[in-house]
């Protein structure tokens, strides 16, 4: 029996040496494998890449969106301050004293029984006091000159 048994332990030796050999074999060509791209890691990054490429317009809208959105509230608080500025100006526009005080700067406008005076700049040229005399006439006899003169203009152009 102990022949046997030694028998059987040899057979049982060379059986898990070959099992040692077979795992030690297996291995090795896990290790080569591991370094290259497998099946799932390719769909994974397929995966991956499509949901960047699923994602890049979204995002781009979502952000021009956003700048679009602060814009237009920028704008909305501009115009709020326009509205208050108005609602400031129409209240001071009611009230009388305000709008005597500028019918009397602006317009020269004068009370019932004051006399209102203008001041001339003495400093002006020549030129300006020629217009201003053709000011002081009515507008028909200014027409009226321009026509005789345009008519003098071409009669001695026509005569050349």
């Amino acid at each position: 029996m102990p022949a046997d048994r030694e028998r059987f332990s040899t057979a049982t030796r060379l059986k898990a040496l070959g099992e040692h050999a077979a795992a030690r074999v297996y291995r090795v060509r896990t290790k080569r494998r591991r370094g290259r791209l497998t099946g799932r890691a390719a769909l994974l990054a397929l995966v991956v890449c499509s949901l960047v490429v699923a994602l890049a317009y979204p995002m781009r809208q979502y952000i021009s969106q956003r700048s679009d959105i602060a814009e237009q509230r920028h704008e909305a608080q501009r115009a709020r301050e326009d509205v208050k500025k108005l609602r400031e100006r129409k209240a001071r526009l009611r009230d009388p004293a305000y709008t005597e005080q500028q019918a009397r700067e602006r317009l020269h406008f004068l009370m019932p029984g004051e006399t209102g005076y203008s001041m001339v700049d003495g400093g002006g040229s020549t030129e300006r006091s020629t217009d201003q005399g053709a000011a002081g006439r009515p507008w028909y006899t200014n027409l009226w000159d321009a026509v005789d003169t345009a008519d003098a203009a071409g009669a001695g152009s026509a005569r050349r």
